[in-house]
C-alpha cells in the first residue's frame, strides 16, 4: 500500500493525541522544580552536617540517583513522569530512570543477559563519550597549563 505524504500526514495528525500543553507545561515546571528543590534540600542539609561544598554535591546526586532507581523499580516514577513530562527527564533523576527502566523490562531474562545487559544501551553511549569528552577536554587543559 502506497500512501502520500499528505494522506501521510493526515493519518498521523488523526492517530496522535492533541497535547494539552496549558496543564502539561506547568506540571512539568512543578514537578521538575520540585525535584530540584529536594535536590537542594539535601545539598543544603549535607552542608550543615560539615560536609565540603564538593562533598555536599556529590553525595546529592548520589541520593537523587539511587532514589530515581529505587523509584523507578517499584513503579512510582512512571506515575510521575506520567503527569510532569519533562519535568522528570531533565534533572539527573532522568538519567536514573532511563538507565533502569530498560533493565527492568528485561529481568525475566536473567541477571546478565537481562537486566546486565539492557542498562548499558542507555547508559553504555553516555559513559563512552562522557569519558572520551573527559580525556580530549584533559588534553586540552594540560596543554593549555604548558604554556
Amino acid at each position: 500500500m502506497k500512501v502520500s505524504k499528505q494522506e501521510y500526514d493526515k493519518m498521523t495528525k488523526k492517530a496522535s493525541p492533541n497535547s494539552k500543553s496549558y496543564i502539561n507545561i506547568p506540571c512539568a515546571f512543578a514537578i521538575g522544580g520540585a525535584i530540584c528543590v529536594i535536590g537542594e534540600f539535601l545539598n543544603e542539609l549535607f552542608s550543615f552536617y560539615g560536609f565540603g561544598e564538593t562533598k555536599s554535591a556529590a553525595y546529592t546526586s548520589m541520593v537523587l540517583v539511587v532514589l530515581s532507581a529505587i523509584l523507578t523499580g517499584l513503579g512510582v516514577y512512571e506515575r510521575i513522569a506520567k503527569h510532569a513530562g519533562a519535568g522528570t527527564l531533565v534533572p539527573i533523576t532522568g538519567f536514573a530512570n532511563a538507565v533502569v527502566s530498560p533493565a527492568l523490562e528485561f529481568k525475566a531474562e536473567g541477571f546478565v543477559l537481562g537486566v546486565g545487559a539492557k542498562v548499558f544501551s542507555i547508559a553504555g553511549p553516555v559513559i563512552l563519550y562522557g569519558v572520551g569528552a573527559s580525556v580530549i577536554y584533559g588534553l586540552i587543559y594540560w596543554i593549555m597549563g604548558m604554556f
